[in-house]
């Protein structure tokens, strides 16, 4: 299906909660919603329709758009916004099929984290993988720079549509870098976060895969000099670990057949190097990694930042806190060879296995781990 004239690139089907987050960046200022079967969903604020926007979301309860299968984007250009009497052009429609992740089914899973606004190879390295059938899409942060702009921003959806086509579940997780830059601020407007409150952590099921995506922020304290007194980053950690021990009380997970931490930076690793600006939050850290072992037990953690492609497995050389899962970091502005391009990693949950292997943009494919999840 070829991108609609009005649109930047196809819509996004984000996984938060129960919801699906279907955001699509646009090239004018329109009206905008979503129909499923006889209902319809509308990107507002409040009861009024928003238009002044380059990015609209759209919340949707997992349930109807899975059953349904399909989704119709609906949009009115506006003319003029006057107080009385506003003019839109008529309403014009694109309709959307959707594979949703089903229960007892294998889950073709591919990892994109650190891109840096490499679109083109990170959706190449994906297709390296698994051609078009790609089940669902990670992407991990750092997909741009930073956050200057809603083009930057658009990052996002640019490699989203590459590689899903507005037909498969994505999941998102915010990096460092997407942190930096004066339209940070407003990040939450234009990406998938936790519907009310607007937080860059949550939970997730789609279908046998319990999902557990957490935020590390900024990688250097609220301190440095880098940041220029614009972050509190500590206090949102700590915030974060509240949540953290009230999903583990709760026990969501339980019953699924895969669970997954993804997380941007590998907080099980203590980077050292550099003067020790990067080895920060050791005891908030400690206790995240305490609570998964002890109450979550996730089969594996998915991460990037540190642009190498490595597993790192419990007791290993970057097991800082006693981890109890392997943390496949599996990411990098690179080719497996080293050359320029892009390197991600492909998941295939199946049965008891999870196997995961590293392609790139070149074509090039390396088996990387096969993480047996059968639990005595």
């Amino acid at each position: 299906m070829n991108v609609p004239s009005e649109f930047l690139c196809h819509p996004t089907v984000f996984a938060i909660g129960d919801t699906y987050q279907i955001i699509t960046p646009v090239k004018s200022e329109m009206l905008f919603w979503v129909k499923i079967g006889d209902k319809k969903y509308f990107d507002h604020s409040n009861g009024i329709m928003r238009s002044a926007t380059r990015v609209h979301k759209v919340v949707v309860p997992m349930t109807a758009l899975d059953s349904v299968g399909e989704y119709t984007v609906c949009y009115k250009k506006m003319l003029d916004r006057k107080p009385y009497f506003p003019e839109s052009k008529d309403t014009a429609e694109f309709t959307y099929k959707f594979k949703p992740v089903v229960k007892g089914s294998p889950i073709r899973l591919y990892h994109v984290a650190d891109s840096h606004g490499r679109a083109y190879e990170a959706i190449e390295a994906a297709k390296t993988a698994f051609g078009e059938d790609t089940d669902l899409l990670v992407l991990n942060g750092d997909i741009s720079d930073h956050s200057s702009s809603v083009e930057n921003i658009s990052m996002i959806y640019r490699i989203a549509s590459g590689i899903t086509e507005g037909a498969k579940p994505c999941v998102y997780a915010r990096g460092n870098h997407d942190m930096r830059g004066a339209f940070a601020e407003h990040l939450a407007e234009y990406t998938p976060t936790t519907h009310g409150d607007g937080l860059t952590y949550f939970t997730f099921r789609l279908g046998d895969l319990w999902g557990l995506v957490l935020d590390c922020a900024e990688d250097k304290l609220d301190t440095d000099k880098e940041y220029g007194g614009t972050v509190c980053c500590h206090s949102y950690r700590e915030a974060e670990t509240e949540f953290l021990k009230q999903i583990a009380d709760s026990k969501e997970f339980e019953g699924a057949k895969y669970k997954a931490v993804i997380c941007h930076a590998p907080f099980t690793y203590r980077d050292k190097g550099s003067n020790g600006i990067f080895d920060i939050e050791n005891d908030i850290y400690a206790e995240w990694v305490r609570i998964l072992n002890e109450n979550i037990k996730p089969d594996l953690m998915l991460a990037g930042h540190t642009h190498i492609c490595a597993i790192s497995q419990p007791d290993g050389e970057m097991d800082d806190y006693g981890q109890s899962f392997p943390v496949v970091i599996g990411a990098r502005p690179q080719a497996i060879n080293g050359e320029s391009g892009f390197t991600g990693t492909a998941y295939v949950f199946d049965g008891e296995l999870i196997n995961t292997e590293f392609t790139d943009s070149s074509g090039n494919k390396k088996p990387c781990a096969l993480i047996n999840i059968e639990r005595g």
